[in-house]
This record gives C-alpha cells, structure tokens and sequence, in this order.
C-alpha cells in the first residue's frame, strides 16, 4: 500500500462511540416525558451520559457544559471525560436540549453531545445567550449577522432559488424576537415559532433535506457553539454574537476579555472541521423520532455525524433494556 493511500485510510469515528452515551441519556429520561419534574429527567439524563463516556477512549474536557460544579448531578464546565487516553477533544454536552419540552410531554427533545480537537471550541464564559443566524450548504454566504432581517433572508432567499414567501424560518417564541418576528412576516416569509430546543431547530436548517431554511434569533451561547460543531460537519454556516441580558452582564464579560460586539463566525466557534457529533430523540420531533418503549426493549433514534468526512448517519436501534441492565449500573425501568 502506497503512503498516500495509509494517509486516507479511515481511523476511529468518535461519533459512533458518542452516540452510545446520547441513546442511554434518552432512554434514561424518557422514563420521565410528561411527569413535570424537569430536575428528575435531567439527573436522569446526566447520570446515563457520564457513566457511557467516561467508557470511551479520549482525553476530553467539558468545555460547553452546566456551570460550575455544585451539588447537582450535572456535566460542569472543566470535568474532565473519557479515560484520559488520546485523542485530547473539547466536549459539549447537553444530555436534554429542550428539559421544559421533556417535563411537558411536548414534542422536540434530544439528547446532544459534540467534540472537537482540544482548544478549537469556543467558550463563552459567563455569556448566556448569542443572537444566531444558521442555514444549511446552500446558503453558504448569504448570512451577515450586522444585516437586517429583510436583507439576509433575501439573500438566502437568491442563494437558494427561492421566492423569500417560500422561506421556512425557525425562531424561538420568546418577547425579545418580537420585533425580528415582525421583519420576518413583514419580508413576507414564512415563520415556526418554537417552545425551545434550538439545536434541533439549526439542524433542520442545516440538513438540505428538512423543510427548514434558516433558524434565526437569540438563543443560547452554549447551543450555539453545539450547533456550530454540526455546521462544520454538514457544510453550513452559522454565524452570531454574544447578546447581553444586562449592563452588568456585558461590563463582567468586558472585564473578562470578551468582545461583546465581535462577529462570530463558524470558524471562531469552532475552529475545526474535525468535529464529532451525535444527538438522540427523547420525545419525537421533526428531527428524529423520541424513545419508544416495547416490553422489555427500547427503540432509539440517533443522528450521527463527522466532520472530517462529512458523513451522516441516521441510527435507529433496538435496545434489549433487559439485557443491558445485567451489565450496566443505568436505571432504565
């Protein structure tokens, strides 16, 4: 075998591996869709996604993560993960991206995790949200985060080769997207208006298969660094910037050497292509389908991707609960 041909030969994809601790983080949870105790699912969650990557050969470190460590049974920011073997990766994880939509027995929940080589993921400190424009390959380059709605959605519009009426755009329902939901349906696009769960809301907008064109308004930081990993990986574009919810907000993030007011693009997100990532459905969604409990099994639902070749996987698996637990200290009754 030629050396060119040993440089590409496939070597581990760590998203395989992932997506092992996102089914146990959903089936742990599911258990509580509807039950409206949000704490009891999300320990469940963080309980089952720790145990599993803690199993997986890496070096990694909670980069995008819960806070700072306290008495809860949370993934905090600094943990280290993985057995402490290489590869040195960047971690950010959300065991449940959309708790509220879990407790409620509503639609969209999935559990998250992505990775990057160690340092290229950006953290954003004590910044909670960013404002984000996020669509998919063929919309590269028609976003500019300093352009007015109308403009960005025409341009995507143009990219696309679209009427801007044909436009499905994806925004949270939150007070502070009114005035961005009016220049929406003023520019006469259409508009979905979710409860929460923004990750999956980017990765409609970013897979050119959903309906989805561009996800648009302010969100979290950290789902926006998550989402910027699954944008590497699918060829999209993200961009945003950090949205202070108070003086006192922006002047701690000033002190800490943030610039508030600094386009960030998918690159200063995440500054590399070689990202790893895997979410699994609790309550079925527009993304993937939610857990499906049987007699003594599981069904799970997993998108899995990597950057590096651009491959996507969509997972579905039977899992026999009755089997697993014989080995496995997770509680999935």
């Amino acid at each position: 075998m030629s050396d060119a041909r040993q440089r590409l030969a496939p070597d581990r994809n760590l998203a395989l591996e992932l997506v092992r601790a996102t089914e146990a983080a959903a089936m742990a949870a599911g258990r509580w869709m509807g039950r409206n105790r949000k704490n009891d699912g999300d320990a469940a969650a963080v309980d089952a996604m720790r145990l599993v990557l803690n199993s997986v050969e890496m070096d990694g470190v909670v980069v995008i993560g819960e806070g700072e460590k306290d008495e809860a049974p949370m993934l905090f920011n600094g943990e280290k993960i993985g057995t402490g073997n290489a590869p040195e990766v960047d971690i950010a994880v959300d065991p449940i991206d959309g708790t509220r939509l879990l407790a409620q027995g509503r639609p969209g929940s999935v559990s998250v995790i992505a990775i990057a080589p160690r340092g290229t993921m950006f953290n954003p400190g004590p910044m909670v949200y960013m404002n984000k424009w996020v669509v998919g390959p063929d919309a590269v380059g028609a976003i500019d985060v300093d352009a007015p709605v109308a403009d960005n959605l025409r341009s995507i519009a143009k990219a696309k080769g679209k009427h801007v009426r044909d436009l499905l755009c994806v925004m949270l329902d939150r007070e502070r997207h009114a005035d961005m939901a009016a220049e929406v349906r003023e520019v006469g696009a259409r508009l979905r208006l979710i409860m929460d769960g923004d990750v999956a809301g980017g990765l409609l907008a970013l897979l050119p298969e959903r309906s989805v064109d561009v996800l648009l308004g302010i969100g979290g930081t950290p789902e926006g660094v998550t989402t910027a990993c699954a944008a590497q990986a699918l060829g999209g574009e993200m961009q945003g910037r950090l949205w202070a919810r108070s003086a006192d907000e922006r002047a701690k993030a000033e002190a800490m050497g943030f610039d508030i007011d600094e386009p960030l693009t998918t690159n200063r997100l995440v500054s590399s292509q070689d990202t790893f990532f895997a979410c699994t459905g609790i309550t079925n969604g527009d993304l993937v389908d939610g857990v499906d409990y049987r007699p003594g099994s599981a069904i799970t639902e997993s998108l899995v991707m990597r950057g590096k070749s651009g491959t996507v996987r969509f997972v579905r698996a039977r899992h026999n609960l009755n089997k697993v637990m014989e080995y496995s200290s997770i509680d999935f009754d």
